[in-house]
């Protein structure tokens, strides 16, 4: 296993609730009122749709708003993966990441670590670092161990799946990767939003099935999995082993597209601005600054 590489899983296609969209020119991230499903292969109008996402809309009316998944793991973190993470918004790289007590920092001498205070109280965020998770579902049952990735730098969504995906484990038994379950699209108003509904991403049994249906599926799927050899635990602890492989989880590869649809803004409110400067004696790089700030402020 290569070291500093985290090993993430498998990935078929992409999950979102909304779209990057060309306006004079610039390329924005715009909100949608339901599911799209896609591959990972992209052109000049974006993201290609993946087949499961025609043969959904066509059960659903037209607009997804409910998508029948499968967990692959027992640990709900490895399922669902959320830090505060602050990006370089020219080269996509991650630069810090960190869960309100302890960041980890891309500077000139390497991967530091440094407290960390969240993004209201950190005095290098400026804007930049946001909540970030990724939630990673198995579609179909052509590939047990692919997932599709469903993203996020929203509150609600994040609150939400984090609470459901514990929940669901402890009343399970830990059976989680068994159970039948749905990402469902909910609509909710703030006095932020002004009347205009904010739309997030809950998961919930499969249409169709109580709790106790649910419930009693997955014990059942549980014990045919370990008659046939199947090794869930396994399976989790190579997943942690992979995920904590690495310092960063995205990479430039996956990182620019993370951050034109989820942390674009305009140059005055992006710390990462200073990554265009070049880099000279005069013009420290973005790492650079970030690290004699840590320091200043860490004493």
């Amino acid at each position: 296993m290569l070291k500093g590489l985290a090993i993430t899983p498998p990935v078929l296609g992409r999950i979102s609730i909304g779209k990057v969209v060309e306006k004079n020119g610039k390329r924005l991230p715009e909100k949608d009122d339901q599911f799209t499903i896609t591959s990972q292969v992209q052109n000049k109008d974006g993201w290609l749709p993946h087949p499961l996402d025609e043969n959904l809309r066509k059960e659903q009316g037209g607009k997804i708003r409910n998508i029948p998944i499968r967990l692959l793991f027992n640990d709900p973190y490895l399922n669902f993966r959320a830090e505060y993470s602050l990006f370089d918004r020219t080269t996509g790289r991650p630069l810090c990441v960190g869960d309100g007590q302890n960041c980890k920092r891309q500077t000139e001498e390497g991967i530091r670590s440094f407290p960390c205070s969240s993004p209201d109280a950190c005095p290098l965020a400026k804007g930049g670092c946001k909540p970030y998770g990724r939630l990673n579902v198995a579609l179909g049952d052509d590939d047990p161990l692919g997932s599709f990735v469903f993203r996020t730098t929203g509150f609600n969504s994040i609150r939400t799946l984090s609470a459901r995906l514990q929940y669901f484990q402890a009343i399970s038994g830990n059976k989680l990767s068994c159970l039948a379950l749905e990402l469902r699209l909910r609509g909710k108003s703030t006095r932020q939003s002004l009347g205009t509904p904010i739309y997030y991403v809950d998961i919930t049994p499969q249409t169709g099935l109580s709790t106790e249906e649910m419930l009693g599926q997955a014990k059942q799927l549980d014990e045919a999995r370990r008659l046939a050899g199947f090794d869930q635990e396994a399976l989790d602890q190579v997943a942690k082993l992979g995920l904590g492989n690495g310092a960063f989880e995205e990479g430039e590869e996956d990182g620019g597209a993370v951050v034109e649809e989820f942390f674009s803004s305009t140059p005055d409110a992006d710390p990462s601005a200073a990554s265009t400067i070049p880099d000279t004696p005069m013009n420290k790089t973005l790492g650079q600054k970030l690290e004699a700030k840590a320091l200043a402020v860490l004493g």
